[in-house]
């Protein structure tokens, strides 16, 4: 009999029978609180009755028209609809079916726009992990360990974690800019290097908001140096940090924007957005794919930014992020083995830290355990495995970020007692 791969690991024991909103129904009868929605992609909730109606027509008509030998519908209407959310100047789009297709793609385009061979990516970044994407992803070891080589003409720079240095942002801050010049200068030069690619909020990396000040000043040197910045928006895009865009808050606008997780809320389908002119520097061919732009997929992606849009969650993440991280300092006051509380919108982390500010990702995972005994559903991050990480339906309610909130409160209690 077959069985999974013992290499996938299980964050918790539930098997899902049903789920609505941002509750899941577990096959042993109880009722979970669902703060991990697929690590961020079920941005209405889980089964949004508009999202749940387009897909079941769209089966109906067509399930699968690769969109390089027929054009359907959906993908047209999607296309319409994501350029009212893309940012100024960002008019044509590629579709894929994952976020590391996506950042792969978007790497091909800024080497063949500027004819240059070199990325620098960031510190504790994660793009992915296919062989290009985990070449660019310093989330952690476990994903890019154990198969190189990797992909060259990938340096990293350092990215300005404030926490973890001891320092304040500002000083983060100049401290990562000056080092990415000396690298400019030492390393790959500008002439050599294609592009930046950056999250505006670190994902498995820990949660960290990239400083506003630290993508203004990529947005300086990419300008200054004809480099082509790469915002990879996988995770904290449409919506997440109560701005569509997680550089939104930086006023910014990037050379290609990368889409996936929330945009069609559990259905898989990615995006790289940039504008006409630097697309069509790509060589002919170069973009494709036998799965990308589903045709059930992009009619989910049109309900789900219909739903964002009408239901205004852009503007509820952002309330309900506030609600919860004022719940979540008020924690920090109280427990002495939190560390740090950060984040943007419905995109929290708790980090745990020992008292002489070392990581603890042993109370962390027991945090994260213990929540799951009062059916609240979380996940660790962080390259120690110490960081809960805490992500909400974009439609999530008050009433239910006060429920995770006590339901955290108990879980601290029982794996610190």
């Amino acid at each position: 009999m077959a069985t999974l791969s013992p290499l996938l690991k299980q964050a918790t024991p539930v098997v899902v029978d049903h789920a609505l909103g941002s509750w899941i129904h577990a096959t042993d009868g109880k009722k979970y609180l669902d703060f991990t929605t697929g690590i961020g992609v079920t941005s209405t909730g889980h089964c949004h009755p508009d999202v749940v109606a387009a897909a079941r027509e769209q089966v109906g008509q067509i399930i699968h028209a690769q969109y390089t030998t027929v054009m359907h519908k959906p993908l047209l209407e999607l296309t319409e609809k994501l350029g009212e959310f893309l940012p100024s100047g960002l008019d044509s789009v590629f579709y894929a079916t994952t976020g590391s297709e996506a950042v792969e793609a978007s790497v091909r385009l800024a080497r063949m726009a500027t004819g240059r061979p070199n990325i620098i990516s960031f510190h504790g970044g994660f793009h992915g992990r296919t062989v290009g994407a985990a070449s660019l992803t310093t989330a952690g070891t476990k994903f890019r360990s154990g198969f190189s080589p990797l992909m060259g003409g990938v340096h990293i720079a350092p990215f300005p974690h404030a926490y973890r240095y001891g320092w304040d942002e500002e000083t983060a801050v100049n401290f990562a800019l000056k080092e990415l010049d000396h690298l400019l200068l030492s390393i790959s030069s500008p002439a050599d290097t294609a592009g930046f690619i950056i999250e505006p909020v670190l994902g498995d990396g820990g949660y960290i908001p990239t400083p506003l000040g630290f993508l203004q000043g990529l947005r300086e040197r990419a300008d200054r140096h004809g480099i082509v910045l790469i915002l990879d928006e996988v995770q904290a895009g449409v919506g997440r940090t109560g701005k569509f865009w997680g550089h939104d808050w930086a006023g910014i606008t990037p050379d290609v924007v990368i889409t996936a997780k929330g945009l069609a809320s559990g259905f898989p389908i990615s995006a790289i957005a940039a504008s006409t002119e630097l697309m069509s520097k790509a060589w002919p061919g170069s973009q494709g794919g036998t799965y990308g732009g589903n045709a059930v997929a992009a009619a989910a992606g049109v309900a789900t930014l219909g739903v964002i849009e009408r239901e205004n969650l852009v503007e509820n993440a952002l309330v309900r992020g506030d609600e919860l991280r004022t719940g979540l300092d008020k924690l920090k006051t109280e427990f002495a083995g939190i560390g740090n509380v950060r984040g943007r919108g419905l995109m929290q982390g708790v980090e745990f830290s020992s008292a002489d500010s070392t990581p603890d990702p042993a109370t962390a995972l027991a945090v994260q355990q213990a929540a799951v005994k009062e059916e609240l559903l979380l996940l660790t991050c962080g390259p120690y495995g110490n960081v809960v990480r805490i992500i909400p339906a974009l439609n999530v309610t008050s009433d239910e970020i006060q429920a995770g909130l006590a339901r955290f409160t108990q879980a601290l209690k029982t794996a610190t007692s």
